[in-house]
This record gives C-alpha cells, sequence and structure tokens, in this order.
C-alpha cells in the first residue's frame, strides 16, 4: 500500500467542522468560488474530495472542466485557522455511497461549531444544507498547501508529506 502524502495533522485538520470554499478561475483568470458541503479523503490518502452543488457551483465546476486550477480552503470558524491546498487540475465525479451520509455529518458538525458563536437556526441550517440532488464530488491530489490562518505565517507553505 501507498503511504499516504498528507499527513495526519493535515488530515484531521480537513475532516473537522470547517467551512470549506472551493476556488478556480476561467479563461480570463477572472475567479469563480462556491461553498462545499463537506469532504472525503480518498483511501490512499493522496487525494481530497469536496462536494458542490452543480446550481450553485456551476461556475468552478466549468472552470474546472476546461482545465483550471484548483484552490480550496478549509476554515475552522472558532479559532479561524485556515489551510489552503492547490492542485493543477480536478475532476467532478458522481457521488459514491456514503458521500451523501458524509455531506449530512458535516452539516451537523458544522452547524454546532458555528452554534458556539451565536449562529444557529436556518442561518446555520441554510448555510450548510447539504447540495441534495445536484451534488458532484470534485476530487483533486494537492500539491501544495499554506497556512492562511490570518497573522504573522499567513501564506507560509506546509510540508504535506505524512
Amino acid at each position: 500500500m501507498t503511504k499516504p502524502m498528507l499527513n495526519a495533522t493535515l488530515r484531521a485538520f480537513i475532516s473537522g467542522p470547517v467551512a470549506i470554499n472551493v476556488a478556480s478561475h476561467d479563461r480570463m483568470l477572472l475567479p469563480s468560488i462556491a461553498r462545499g458541503y463537506g469532504c472525503r479523503l480518498c483511501p490512499d490518502g493522496n487525494r481530497i474530495t469536496v462536494f458542490l452543488s452543480t446550481r450553485s457551483a456551476a461556475a468552478v465546476l466549468g472552470d474546472l472542466h476546461s482545465g483550471a486550477p484548483i484552490a480550496v480552503v478549509f476554515c475552522l470558524p472558532s479559532t479561524h485557522a485556515t489551510l489552503q491546498f492547490k492542485s493543477a487540475s480536478a475532476n467532478a465525479l458522481p457521488l459514491a455511497p456514503g458521500d451523501r451520509e458524509i455531506m449530512r455529518a458535516y452539516a451537523l458538525a458544522f452547524q454546532a461549531e458555528i452554534g458556539l458563536l451565536g449562529f444557529g437556526g436556518a442561518f446555520a441550517a441554510g448555510l450548510v444544507a447539504p447540495a441534495g440532488d445536484d451534488a458532484v464530488a470534485v476530487e483533486f491530489a494537492p500539491t501544495a498547501v499554506f497556512d492562511q490562518t490570518p497573522g504573522p505565517e499567513a501564506g507560509k507553505p506546509l510540508e504535506i508529506a505524512a
């Protein structure tokens, strides 16, 4: 079995109750961004899959389909700890068995996280509602990761390897 590329600290962080934003750009370098509805680490530990809504992420998905790079930011709201992963490409795939359950668990964990900050009820549910029938999985192999937590270390490249 291949050794996982993502170290344990990175795997644990992105699996937590984090806000997920996915970005790319078009041929004119105009940015596109969409909210992620959870993530899954591939069994080999070398790829990350994020879940998007095909309706609200249409621009990002179009850019990725055209071969644009991907950047995914994972941020823990209670501390603002933030990691950004980058890759030259990503692939949109149908959901795998269990992905909808991952999205539901993500929504509940994230609602609890932002509930600690005073956000609750309809706002929290609306912000993290699973993408429903229009969900798609976007898989990528990160080639770089950066600490994007506000402060003097923001932008610092981090080691990916286990």
